[in-house]
């Protein structure tokens, strides 16, 4: 037996990938300020829902789920790089 151990050296990892495919998706600041109003916009209706609020907690809940949130989804950000 010898004393040398055997060590292997690890090989890049994005050598064996295959290159990225840009699927169009881009994340730009007019996406987090539309996430971030989205959210916003749901703290204030949970905080109108457990002040008993029946009108107006629905009415901001609706808006944030079903409007702003897709919405930061759905827009294209202007920005020239491609997020990861």
């Amino acid at each position: 037996m010898s004393s040398r151990q055997m060590t292997t050296q690890p090989k890049s990892l994005r050598a064996k990938l295959k290159p990225e495919v840009d699927l169009g998706f881009r994340w730009g600041t007019l996406n987090t300020v539309l996430l971030a109003a989205g959210v916003a916009l749901l703290g204030a209706g949970y905080l109108s829902l457990s002040r008993g609020s029946i009108t107006l907690a629905p009415v901001l809940l609706v808006v944030g789920y079903c409007g702003l949130i897709p919405a930061a989804l759905l827009v294209r950000g202007k920005e020239a790089e491609s997020g990861e």
